[in-house]
C-alpha cells in the first residue's frame, strides 16, 4: 500500500508564482503552459504533450469534467465556470501548507502573492526577485554614479518582510561568469553603459554580468545578515537559456562563498542537471535542491523523474516546490504528481528492505514541511 503520509501531509511550496486572474481562451491557455515563446507546429496543440495529457487527465474532474476531455472542452468549461472558481477548486485541492512565491516576473499580469494564497486558503510568503529590483532601479531615473546606493535601499525595503531572495542569474548571464563581487567602478561602468542602451531600446532588461553579480553580492548580505536563502533557478527553463552554462557546477564559487557566510541555497528545478544539484546537496552544507517544475512537464514520466532526483540526494536538504505561473492546474498537478510519485518510491524501497515504514514517514515529514521551515524564516 502507498505510504499514507506521503499521499495526505499538506505540503509547503517552496517555489511557486502569482495565478493569472484572466478569462482565459483556448491560445492564451495554451501559452501559459508552455515554455516557449513560439507556437506549436501549425494544425497541432499543446495538449500534444505529457502535461496536456495530464491537465486533460487530472484536472477535468476537477471541472466537471469527464477524465481526458479534449481541450478545447476543457478550456470552454473554464471559461464557463470563470477564473475565480477554477482558481480556488484547483488550488484548495492541491492541499498546501503555504506558499513561498516568487513576484519578480510578470507581476501585473496575476495574483499578488496574498491572493494567490488566498485562492488556496493557506498563508502565503513573498520571495523578492534581485533582477527585477535591479531593472526597477534603473527604470526609476537615479543616475549611474548613485545606482548601487539607491538599489541596495530598495532591495533592503522589499525585503523587510520577505522570507527569500532570488536570482535569475542562470537565465540572465549563465552561470558561467565571474564570481567574486564587482568593484564600484565597474559597476558604474557597467550601469551607464546598460541605461544608455536601455534608453535607446524603451526596456530595462538586466543581462550584464557585472551589474548581475552586483546584485547577488549586495543580496547576499542582506541574506547574511537576515538569515535568509538565496533561491537560483537551474537548468529547464525559456528559449533565454544557454543550457550547457546553466550546470550549476559552475557556480561552485560562489556557492562555496555562501557556505562560509551560512547562507543557504536553494537549486531549482535542475533538470537536466539533477545529478549536479544531489551532488552539491551531498558536500555543501548550505545547498538544497528541488524537482520543480520538470514534474509537471514530465507528467506520466515523474516517478521516473522524481526516481533519479532522490539517487543520491540528502532527504533533509530535499524541498518541494511546483514552480507554478499563471495556471492553477500546475500547482494542483504539480502536488498530485509528487505526491503519488513519492509514495510509490518510499513503497519500493519498504517493499525491498531498505527502510522501514517509520523512515519512510520521517523522510516525508522531512521534504513536505521541515526542509522548508529550516531554512525559510517564519515560514
Amino acid at each position: 500500500m502507498p505510504i499514507e503520509s506521503a499521499l495526505t501531509l499538506p505540503l509547503i511550496d517552496h517555489h511557486c508564482h502569482g495565478i493569472s486572474p484572466a478569462e482565459l481562451d483556448l491560445k492564451q491557455f495554451q501559452a501559459l503552459f508552455s515554455e516557449s515563446y513560439r507556437p506549436p507546429p501549425p494544425g497541432t496543440n499543446e495538449f500534444q504533450k505529457p502535461l496536456g495529457l495530464a491537465i486533460r487527465a487530472f484536472c477535468a474532474p476537477l471541472l466537471d469534467l469527464e477524465p481526458h476531455a479534449a481541450g478545447e472542452a476543457y478550456v470552454e468549461r473554464r471559461l464557463k465556470l470563470g477564473a475565480a472558481e477554477v482558481n480556488r477548486r484547483l488550488m484548495q485541492a492541491a492541499r498546501l501548507d503555504c506558499l513561498i512565491v516568487d513576484t519578480g516576473h510578470r507581476s501585473n499580469a496575476i495574483h499578488t502573492f496574498e491572493e494567490t494564497g488566498g485562492l488556496a486558503g493557506r498563508p502565503a510568503h513573498e520571495v523578492v526577485r534581485i533582477e527585477a529590483i535591479l531593472e526597477e532601479v534603473a527604470a526609476s531615473g537615479v543616475s549611474a554614479e548613485n545606482f548601487a546606493k539607491a538599489f541596495a535601499d530598495r532591495l533592503a525595503e522589499r525585503t523587510a518582510k520577505a522570507v527569500g531572495l532570488k536570482s535569475i542569474v542562470a537565465y540572465r548571464s549563465t552561470f558561467a561568469i565571474p564570481q567574486t563581487a564587482p568593484e564600484t567602478s565597474e559597476v558604474v561602468t557597467a550601469v551607464g553603459a546598460w541605461m544608455k542602451a536601455a534608453a535607446a531600446a524603451g526596456r530595462f532588461r538586466v543581462s550584464d554580468p557585472t551589474i548581475i553579480r552586483h546584485g547577488l553580492w549586495v543580496g547576499a548580505e542582506i541574506c547574511r545578515a537576515k538569515k535568509l536563502p538565496l533561491q537560483l533557478h537551474v537548468g529547464f527553463g525559456d528559449p533565454d537559456i544557454y543550457m550547457h552554462a546553466c550546470d550549476p557546477t559552475h557556480f561552485t564559487d560562489f556557492i562555496a562563498a555562501m557556505e562560509k557566510w551560512d547562507v543557504p541555497i536553494t537549486l531549482l528545478h535542475n533538470w537536466p542537471f539533477l545529478k549536479e544539484a544531489q551532488w552539491m546537496s551531498e558536500v555543501f552544507a548550505n545547498v538544497y535542491y528541488d524537482a520543480g517544475v520538470i514534474l509537471n512537464y514530465g507528467a506520466a514520466e515523474s516517478e521516473r523523474i522524481l526516481r533519479e532526483a532522490l539517487q543520491v540526494g540528502k532527504f533533509q536538504k530535499f524541498l518541494f516546490s511546483t514552480d507554478a505561473f499563471g495556471l492553477a492546474e500546475l500547482y494542483y498537478l504539480g502536488a498530485f504528481l509528487f505526491r503519488r510519485a513519492f509514495a510509490s518510491i518510499l513503497d519500493d524501497w519498504i517493499a525491498d528492505g531498505f527502510m522501514t515504514a517509520r523512515d519512510a514517514d520521517e523522510i516525508v515529514r522531512l521534504v513536505a514541511q521541515e526542509n522548508a521551515r529550516r531554512i525559510y524564516p517564519g515560514v
